[in-house]
């Protein structure tokens, strides 16, 4: 892939602005999380709760890992699909689904998403053609069905399908990206490299260091991009997402990132070395792209409306989904297959 592609400062902007919404979204979700989830004594025995609380089940933040969705998504229309994974807020919120019924989904009220059925790793939106699972690797067949579809009708539309580094071991990478490569499908595997698949690293369960070099063995192009970085994402991923609109079918992009929290919230994060956390927030990757514009001229005072607007919109939504009504029981055989 040509690695050639400027943004423009509105692109820049908007990155910058989206990397901020992401990461107060998740940040406040931390809190927001526990509540209800723990003993009011912690030392009277009883243990972490996850099923009770505002928002019970599983919970996978994405501080950290911004750059991935929103270098990639800026290329992107509503008329693109995008499959994600189980740690997909990123992607959604950068795909320009609304704040407010993301978040009422993961409250499980009935102003959500899904109605309150799916939870925060079952989103789905059809107007955004988004959609994720919590089943390792499951979005790669189905951007390739989103992106033969694109092909059939003569549409210059794109499928992307993120999934983490240890997906990329299931049978699902293979047989997709081999699919998509004999039919020149236009769909783009990116792969989030955040170096641990729960807690086990890569260097423990893959045999090849890059994953974007598995790529030759199909015939498509294949790019590693070291940096946490939005721009070198943007960069990347835009031509590939270029040459999947031109029909010269998939592209395989790995992005070196970094999660700062837990696989899952409560994850006590023993497989961790001491301090690794904050050596890697030394690089913020939002504090990167915030120097480079201020370099560009981007002022104080603009750089303050956008954050008094992305912790606005934050509040806002987590406010609706607390004050949004749970689903009437009726509901339960609704819009389910039974």
């Amino acid at each position: 892939l040509r690695r050639n592609m400027e943004p423009t400062k509105e692109h820049l902007l908007w990155m910058y602005e989206q990397m901020l919404v992401i990461r107060n979204f998740e940040e406040t979700m931390v809190n927001v999380y526990l509540e209800g989830k723990l003993p009011p004594d912690i030392q009277d025995g009883l243990a972490f709760d996850i099923g009770s609380g505002l928002v019970p089940g599983e919970m996978h933040l994405a501080a950290g890992q911004e750059p991935v969705a929103v270098g990639s998504c800026v290329h992107l229309t509503d008329n693109d699909t995008i499959t994600g994974t189980h740690r997909p807020h990123h992607f959604a919120i950068a795909k320009g689904i609304s704040l407010n019924p993301l978040a009422a989904e993961m409250f499980g009220k009935v102003t959500g998403l899904g109605r309150g059925k799916g939870g925060h790793m079952h989103l789905f939106s059809l107007d955004k053609k988004f959609g994720c699972s919590g089943i390792v690797g499951a979005g790669m067949p189905q951007a390739c069905g989103a992106a033969l579809a694109a092909k059939k009708q003569g549409k210059d539309w794109v499928a992307v399908t993120f999934f983490g580094e240890g997906a990329a071991n299931q049978g699902a990478f293979h047989e997709s990206l081999n699919l998509a490569a004999i039919w020149k499908l236009p769909v783009i595997f990116i792969c989030e490299d955040n170096k641990y698949a729960i807690s086990v690293t890569r260097q423990e369960s893959t045999a090849i260091a890059n994953n974007a070099d598995r790529a030759i063995g199909y015939g498509i192009p294949g790019v590693r991009v070291e940096n946490n970085d939005a721009v070198e994402v943007y960069d990347v991923v835009g031509e590939a997402v270029a040459r999947a609109r031109r029909g010269e079918g998939p592209s395989l992009i790995e992005v070196s990132t970094d999660r700062y929290l837990g696989h899952f919230q409560g994850d006590a994060e023993a497989y961790r070395p001491e301090n690794e956390v904050n050596k890697l927030r030394e690089n913020d990757p939002i504090e990167r792209l915030q120097k480079q514009l201020k370099d560009g001229g981007m002022t104080e005072s603009e750089d303050t409306r956008i954050q008094e607007r992305t912790k606005a919109a934050v509040q806002e939504a987590y406010t609706f989904a607390r004050e949004s009504a749970y689903p009437d029981t009726s509901e339960a055989t609704r819009h389910v297959f039974v």
